[in-house]
């Protein structure tokens, strides 16, 4: 038996559907952070939820990537 994480394929869609909303979300948090924001901090803190958004959306859409479209029968 394989270890790891199995999903089946209606969880893989919705984990899809969570890492392309995380990347709009952070879109959003990054221009906020470098354009729209003075305070120092809140710049930090909404740069570090956005970094912190991308690296789970680009880990999620690896597995989602490399695991292929089905989880096997």
């Amino acid at each position: 038996m394989k270890g790891g994480l199995r999903l089946s394929s209606l969880d893989k869609m919705w984990l899809s559907f969570y890492a392309m909303g995380f990347m709009f979300i952070s879109m959003g948090l990054i221009y906020a952070s470098r354009h729209k924001l003075k305070n120092r901090l809140l710049k930090f803190i909404f740069a570090f939820i956005a970094y912190a958004l991308l690296i789970f959306s680009f880990l999620a859409m690896v597995y989602l990537v490399f695991n292929g479209p089905t989880g096997g029968a």
